[in-house]
């Protein structure tokens, strides 16, 4: 792949990411089905330019596995989660599905695209606790091994020495 086209390609799933967040949002809010929300959005004039096929996966895949995303997401705010923001909530879910379920994206990419689209969606140093909180969890959802990031297990049991 050349360079031009990898550049492409990132900016295809930057893109992806940031209607994510918006249809996240207003899933959020709205509460209509996805969908619907997932039309609305494909009609969007940036659509072109991003890649729909990650833009589909974050939408359905965070929407039907909000509730575990959640659990995991409580263990690294210092909040209840209904005191974050939707747009806070909606970058956090992205982030935190990226770090866990897409080894291939490294964390600073996943973490850095986060504080980008807090940036400009979120509240004035907003993207500050999401740099901390997807910080966290990068710690305990990759490891450094060879070289590469991967998954560890979280709350695995210490086995007891004989």
């Amino acid at each position: 792949m050349s360079n031009h086209t990898e550049v492409r390609a990132r900016h295809r799933r930057s893109r992806a990411r940031r209607l994510a967040i918006q249809a996240l949002y207003s899933w959020q809010l709205a509460g209509e089905p996805v969908d619907d929300i997932y039309d609305y959005y494909s009609e969007d004039r940036d659509f072109d330019r991003a890649d729909a096929a990650y833009f589909k996966e974050l939408l359905l895949e965070i929407t039907s596995d909000s509730e575990s995303l959640n659990i995991l997401l409580a263990k690294y705010v210092d909040r209840d989660l209904e005191q974050l923001t939707q747009i806070e909530h909606a970058i956090l879910w992205v982030g935190l599905f990226e770090l866990r379920d897409h080894l291939e994206v490294p964390h600073a990419v996943v973490i850095n695209e986060a504080i980008e689209l807090s940036k400009k969606f979120g509240a004035e140093n907003g993207y500050r606790y999401v740099n901390a909180v997807l910080d966290k969890a990068a710690k305990d959802l990759r490891t450094a091994v060879s070289g590469e990031w991967k998954t560890i297990k979280l709350n695995t049991p210490d086995k007891e020495e004989d």
